[in-house]
């Protein structure tokens, strides 16, 4: 079986300390921490360097035996200096994170994959692996690009992260997996959503950061995905479902059991 971790995304209105025990409390082994907002109009905390949060979430860790899998979200823009990531860097690999999430957001690949290249060489000291996700609305916006860009950054701790609704919104398919080498997909995320992509740009983000689906409620290849990665690569589960009305420990406790099951019926 492979590890299963609790994504940020799923349960974004708890703080760090609280995700790391509601991962526990639903039967997870791992958990993702927003160490940064992915926008501005999420909760904020303050999790990058010697922070008495830090220190809670270290804390809740050592208690609850929960491990992170990995933290997010950093943006490489066309003016991003990466050496202004050393300090959540650093703070992910105190908390022993195995993964960095990165979104691209410059036009520019070649002045993206040579800041990919810088991070992941700042990374490299701390044992961490930078992965950068495609998403429909960013300048990296499918697969086959960000494994292009990764593929020229030649680093060996980057990798490209897939996530389901973003691979399929992309207009990628699983075939197209193998282009990339095993050990450059070491993590995926891991949900559902109707096989009808939205029809607009507010569509697409509204399903992406509210209303997915748990794995074999919709209509992604999820099996196909699953064929193509490597068999032990650990799942992140970010599967936001805002118009349940679910609490944050249900949502957690539903993404994965329904997962499980989903996992445990495949042949």
């Amino acid at each position: 079986m492979r590890e299963l971790s609790l994504a940020a995304l799923t349960v974004l209105e708890l703080s760090p300390v609280a995700m790391v025990r509601c991962a526990a409390a639903a039967g997870y082994s791992h958990v993702g921490l927003r160490l940064s907002p992915a926008t501005t109009d999420e909760p904020t905390w303050d999790v990058v360097g010697d922070t008495p949060m830090v220190r809670e979430v270290a804390a809740a860790l050592k208690d609850t035996g929960i491990r992170v899998l990995d933290v997010e979200i950093l943006r490489l823009r066309p003016d991003t200096d990466v050496r202004g990531y050393a300090t959540l860097l650093e703070t992910g690999a105190r908390l022993g994170a195995r993964h960095v999430l990165v979104a691209g957001n410059d036009p520019d690949e070649a002045r993206l994959g040579a800041r990919l290249a810088a991070l992941c060489e700042l990374a490299a000291p701390l044992r961490l692996a930078v992965y950068l996700e495609p998403m429909p609305w960013t300048d990296t916006s499918d697969f086959t690009q960000a494994a292009r860009i990764v593929a020229e950054c030649g680093q060996p701790n980057a990798g490209v992260l897939i996530d389901p609704i973003h691979f399929d919104r992309g207009g990628n398919h699983a075939a197209q997996i193998a282009q990339v080498a095993p050990e450059h997909l070491a993590y995926a995320q891991f949900c559902d959503a109707p096989a009808e992509r939205p029809a607009d740009l507010d569509g697409l983000l509204r399903q992406a950061r509210t209303e997915r689906l748990p794995p074999g409620q919709g209509g992604l290849d999820l099996r196909g995905i699953l064929a193509a990665l490597p068999p032990q690569a650990p799942l992140s589960l970010e599967i936001p479902m805002h118009s349940r009305g679910l609490t944050a420990q249900a949502r957690a406790r539903l993404a994965l059991r329904l997962t499980q099951r989903y996992l445990s019926a495949l042949p």
